[in-house]
């Protein structure tokens, strides 16, 4: 009787310790919130970046909540998250209240991570357009979709490490009409590459900066489907990703 009592105690503290590791397992560290509303062009790459950004989270170890439900922006519920993602959002997808408890979750240290249309977003809302860090202008046309030289300006950050010097590959290549000076670029176009910059010489397409209590970065590429199942950008984005919620630093 007593060795069956005693075996009885070993299974129930066995299946204890996997119970707990199940559950640290389902319920990660860090979280993010990807936020993909758009009340102008809609990206057919969205639902692809989407599903990729969630692989990113199950393979590194943070959860991904995807909505286009507004109402997430409230206080309490960013309060849950350590970076916001807007991935191709387009024009004015956030009402009065939300931006405020956007821009208090900013200010209590949050992170913001955008991609491309994230720029074609909130154009009259000063405080966003300066946390993202530009605003969309242009692009090439006929073909919108161009290849170029993407060039590495600094090497030395989470979202841009494991990128060679020149990066050749095909994407929408946006013009901005307005750039936060307080950035600081990780990544430019060679003007030279391709046809439709209106920044010749000068095309940031990449950059990151602490802004208002946070941390943020913006990333120009993103228009493809394909880019989401391109190796170098998803490691791209992760960094930024990572480099948001403040887990990676820039060096």
């Amino acid at each position: 009787m007593a060795r069956s009592i005693i075996l009885l105690t070993l299974i129930t503290i066995l299946f204890s310790s996997l119970s707990f590791a199940q559950n640290d397992e389902a319920e990660p560290e860090n979280s993010v919130l990807l936020f993909t509303k758009t009340e102008g062009w809609r990206h057919a790459s969205i639902e692809p970046g989407a599903m990729a950004v969630k692989k990113l989270g199950q393979e590194n170890g943070f959860s991904v909540i995807w909505t286009e439900d507004t109402y997430s922006f409230s206080e309490e519920n960013l309060a849950k998250y350590d970076a916001v993602i807007f991935l191709n959002t387009t024009l004015d997808v956030l009402d009065t209240p939300e931006q405020n408890a956007f821009e208090n979750y900013i200010q209590n240290g949050g992170g913001f991570v955008g991609m491309h249309a994230a720029a074609d977003t909130e154009y009259n809302w000063q405080w966003y357009g300066d946390l993202v860090g530009g605003w969309f202008n242009s692009h090439p046309g006929n073909p919108n979709v161009r290849d170029a030289t993407v060039l590495l300006v600094d090497g030395n950050h989470p979202a841009t490490e494991h990128l060679p010097n020149e990066w050749d590959r095909a994407d929408e290549w946006y013009n901005y009409k307005y750039f936060n000076k307080d950035t600081k670029t990780l990544l430019e176009l060679d003007t030279n590459s391709y046809e439709g910059s209106e920044h010749p010489g000068n095309h940031p397409i990449s950059w990151y900066h602490e802004y208002d209590g946070g941390r943020a970065f913006y990333t120009g590429l993103g228009h493809t489907s394909e880019s989401f199942s391109e190796e170098a950008y998803l490691k791209h984005i992760l960094g930024g990703i990572k480099y948001a919620m403040g887990v990676a630093d820039a060096e």
